[in-house]
Order: structure tokens, then C-alpha cells, then sequence
């Protein structure tokens, strides 16, 4: 059991975040580092899955047909697999965020993220509103 988990409180399984609580109590704390974990603990488990699947796959195609295929398939698994590498560092982040008191709050101004955007995107850390702006800056930084 890791750090992390050992310090989750239990949190009923029905329970869903609500506006009429205090924002960021304990409950709701609670509630997204268990969410976190649990997404962190499926992409581990896929992970491992993707290692064996390629491990076992190694056979030699005779058919250039099939071994292009295979090499296409091999090769979006690893871009996958690289991208959820990268949404752990960002998992791992928003659990730091939940011990130091940061998590559901907006990076750019302060203000809670909304608790239906942290449901959807719990790795959030800027509001609906702040992420358009930082969108709109992007696109038309882009188009320079």
C-alpha cells in the first residue's frame, strides 16, 4: 500500500461531490484522491498488460502485409502507452495538490474549479473560464 492510499479516508460509494457542502472539505478531498487512485491503478494495470501483449508478439512476419500491420499496431500501443505515461505524472500532480491544500482551485486566478469539471477532468487545474482564455491566447499565438 502506498503512502498515498494508507492516508485516504474511506468514502461511501454512492457519494457524489455536492455544491451544498463546504468546497474542498474532507469528504470531497476524500472522494478525488480515491478517484485519482483508482485511475492511476487501471493505466498500471493496462501498462503491464501492454508489455506481455508485446513481449509475446515478437514473432516474425513473413508476409511484409502482416508485419507492417504489426508494426503499426506496435507502434500506437507505445504512443498510447506514452501518453498515459504522462497523464500519471499528471495524476501523481493532483494528488501533491490534495496534500498541499491546492487541489480545486485555479492556478491562474485562485477561484474553485467547478466540482462538475474536476468530476470530468479531475487532473483540472485551471477553471472553465480560465482554460477558454489560455485556449484563445494559444490559438492566436498560433496563427502568428
Amino acid at each position: 500500500m502506498t503512502a498515498l492510499a494508507a492516508k485516504t479516508p474511506e468514502v461511501e460509494p454512492a457519494y457524489r461531490p455536492s455544491d451544498d457542502e463546504p468546497f474542498m472539505n474532507e469528504r470531497q478531498l476524500a472522494y478525488f484522491r480515491g478517484k485519482l487512485l483508482a485511475w492511476k491503478e487501471d493505466i498500471l494495470k493496462e501498462s503491464k498488460g501492454t508489455v506481455v501483449n508485446l513481449k509475446a508478439e515478437t514473432e516474425n512476419h513473413p508476409d511484409l502485409v502482416d508485419r507492417a500491420s504489426s508494426e503499426s499496431d506496435r507502434a500506437l500501443e507505445l504512443r498510447t502507452r506514452d501518453r498515459q505515461r504522462k497523464l500519471i505524472s499528471k495524476i501523481d500532480e493532483a494528488l501533491r495538490r490534495i496534500d498541499d491544500g491546492s487541489y480545486g482551485y485555479c492556478e491562474e486566478t485562485g477561484e474553485p474549479i467547478s466540482l462538475g469539471r474536476l468530476e470530468a477532468r479531475p487532473t483540472a487545474t485551471l477553471s472553465v473560464e480560465a482554460q477558454e482564455r489560455h485556449e484563445r491566447r494559444e490559438r492566436v499565438h498560433r496563427d502568428d
